[in-house]
């Protein structure tokens, strides 16, 4: 990848996907104010308040076309030391007022330089969970030592877990038998002790030692890893009550915001693995701490966590090279559940002796997360046929019933998640998350994430005053795109219509495509936001790679329609099914049989971390489950194809015809009325 020394430098924000050429010397701030970038800044650009540190990355970016060199930006100023030395930067950080664009770069905004935080909507569904978790206090008497009885302390203390609490076999690393002596001592030889015990047999671990009784609780930590987000749970091991939930980028998407990107970029740049996996486990800390902070409690009281993943997240997490995974027959170093150490992955923030269980992998592209979403929704003991959509950058989907269970992985995209749309941003207070179409007027009204209130109601404009209006997430886009084919502003094929064909002046020329404009804050400062025919193709895209990974489990299994739908993960929970239908991402289905089923992954691992046998019973189910490639079905292309019609090319979609009747328009002629866009239209020319 080379740099044209005639145009000047290209600059990419991640996480928000925007970018733009801006002239050597250009400070990051303002490249990212020109922009619409959401980095802080409160002192002016004089180096002082901190907030609008960056973190630039280095090497090959397949996804985005460029190499950033290590001169990408202007060297470290005496602003920048001077900071660094009163107040600290972390590693690789620098001040966005202070570094100056030199090169084609990439910059990620770290969270916490972001004016309008993340809201990563995985919160904790609620779910009933029967109690048995590896971690458990037992509190006994030891007896004393004897001179004519010479037996250690661990020794004895193991014999009186056996006769009070009939636990067999109990083993304790060096660190904590140094702390065991003074503490039955000082207890009076009553403690209470953290066991961990192994579901698959062998001796319990001693994690910890209180002197008398100790009631102040141990707590665990669910994970859910995703590509774009990754979202914890604190429970209390105890009652199983989920004290905190809270989320965080994952900051891996500056190396790319697919999977298969930072397996080019691990392929592409040595050493680059090792930086995703430092760059995810300080996330994982980071994440912890601010659990433990909100829950208050002290992160040393975690004892344990669930980690579920997908195979690349996976490998990462657990310091492996992904090459494996980029090339067939996309091989896992391992698929079977893991119980780890935290310190062996770096996880600092946890108690030194916490353990870690890593559920297990399906295969090389359906990770330990399809696991725990089948753990959650449990596809194998259904009597009807269940098709379980957990959607991301990267769809993980689930079909079956008691007879048999089928699951893919398809390559989605980061659309579904706000990126790689031209207004597009993450779900953030002022982002656009839902929106209704008028039919007749041809006028949008709106809600955006902080606010209650619809953009027609009275006291909209005061309520959105402090957030402001500066995007449209995820949700929001979804929405847009299946309610513009209802109002007859998009045709089958997924083109906009101009004005005169759609009889609205918010369809406005957008070079030799149209555009149609949402809301324009043009007047005040803000935003146009709209929705561009290139939104258009990247939401196609991502749907048809959906509803093609479903019709390959549906062939798979031999029919041609199922019973129900489930939709999961953070989009399952913020979008309607009549929208989703609409767009054609799922098959055809009544509405009231899909349902939400939130953050099914993330309800799995709350089910490992609680349950020891149902960690058991998903090492068992995994090995039932057959796994479908879609990299090597060759039908999986012409599924893709048909679905890039809105909602299809062919499948008439009787369901929802019954209940949402779409326009029959066309404007690849300059009609706008006749086809039915479901034949094929002539390529434009240019």
């Amino acid at each position: 990848m080379s740099t044209d020394p005639t145009q000047d430098p290209l600059v990419i924000f991640t996480p928000s996907g925007k970018r733009g050429r801006f002239p050597v010397g250009t400070p990051v701030l303002t490249a990212a104010r020109q922009l619409g970038v959401d980095l802080d800044s409160v002192c002016g650009g004089r180096g002082i308040c901190s907030k609008c540190q960056i973190t630039p990355s280095y090497g090959e970016f397949s996804k985005h076309g460029v190499s950033v060199a290590d001169d990408a930006l202007s060297e470290w100023n005496a602003v920048e030391e001077r900071y660094d030395r009163k107040r600290g930067l972390k590693p690789g950080r620098r001040l966005g007022c202070q570094a100056t664009v030199q090169r084609d770069v990439v910059i990620d905004v770290p969270p916490e330089s972001q004016v309008h935080r993340q809201v990563v909507r995985k919160a904790a569904s609620t779910r009933v969970i029967t109690m048995d978790p590896a971690t458990r206090l037992y509190f006994v008497e030891v007896q004393e030592p004897d001179m004519h009885e010479p037996t250690g302390d661990l020794e004895r203390l193991a014999r009186a877990l056996r006769d009070e609490w009939q636990v067999e076999h109990v083993t304790a690393d060096v660190a904590l038998l140094g702390k065991l002596q003074p503490v039955l001592r000082k207890g009076k030889w009553q403690v209470t002790v953290a066991l961990y015990h192994d579901h698959r047999g062998g001796p319990s671990r001693l994690l910890d030692i209180w002197p008398g009784l100790y009631e102040d609780g141990i707590y665990g930590l669910a994970i859910d890893l995703g590509s774009t987000t990754i979202a914890g749970h604190l429970c209390d091991l105890d009652t199983g009550a989920v004290l905190a939930s809270s989320g965080l980028m994952n900051p891996q998407i500056r190396f790319g915001e697919d999977l298969m990107s930072r397996v080019s970029y691990a392929m592409m740049n040595p050493g680059g693995d090792a930086e995703m996996t430092r760059a995810v486990r300080e996330a994982l800390n980071s994440l912890a701490q601010e659990l433990a902070t909100e829950a208050g409690i002290a992160p040393s009281a975690i004892y344990e966590a669930t980690l579920v993943c997908n195979p690349v997240m996976h490998h990462l997490a657990l310091g492996i090279d992904p090459v494996e995974l980029g090339q067939a027959p996309f091989a896992l170093a391992t698929s079977d559940s893991l119980t780890l150490p935290a310190p062996t992955l770096d996880l600092s923030a946890l108690n030194v002796d916490a353990q870690v269980y890593i559920l297990p992998c399906i295969a090389g592209h359906v990770g330990a997360d399809a696991a725990a979403v089948a753990l959650s929704e449990r596809p194998d003991q259904s009597d009807d046929l269940v098709l379980i959509c957990d959607v991301g950058t990267n769809a993980e989907i689930l079909l079956g019933n008691k007879s048999r269970v089928l699951a893919c992985s398809s390559p989605t995209g980061p659309a579904f998640e706000g990126a790689q749309i031209s207004s597009g941003q993450r779900a953030a207070p002022g982002a656009i998350e839902r929106i209704e179409i008028d039919p007749a007027t041809k006028e949008p009204r709106f809600r955006v994430i902080g606010v209650d209130l619809w953009s027609d109601d009275d006291g909209f404009d005061a309520a959105v005053a402090e957030t402001g209006i500066s995007g449209i997430c995820g949700s929001g886009i979804i929405e847009a795109v299946a309610e513009m084919r209802m109002a007859g502003l998009l045709d089958p094929s997924g083109l906009i219509g101009s004005a005169e064909q759609t009889g609205t002046p918010r369809c406005i020329a957008d070079g030799r495509t149209h555009s149609y404009v949402i809301h324009d804050g043009t007047a005040d400062g803000g935003p146009l936001i709209s929705v561009t025919q290139g939104d258009i193709r990247a939401i196609q895209l991502a749907k048809s790679a959906l509803y093609a990974g479903a019709r390959l489990l549906m062939d798979e299994m031999g029919v041609d329609k199922v019973d129900r739908v489930v939709l999961a993960g953070a989009f399952g929970a913020h979008i309607s099914p009549k929208h989703a239908m609409v767009l054609g991402m799922i098959p055809d289905v009544a509405l009231d049989r899909v349902t939400s089923a939130g953050n099914a992954a993330g309800t799995g691992a709350r089910i490992a971390l609680h349950n020891i046998a149902a960690r058991a019973e998903i090492e068992k189910v995994v090995h039932t489950i057959t796994k479908v490639e879609t990299a090597i079905e060759p039908k999986f292309q012409e599924h893709f194809v048909a679905a890039n019609a809105i909602p299809h090319a062919t499948d008439p979609f009787p369901q929802l015809s019954a209940v949402v009747p779409l326009p029959k328009v066309s404007f690849n002629t300059g009609g706008g009325g006749g086809g039915d866009g479901g034949g094929r239209r002539r390529r434009r020319r240019g």
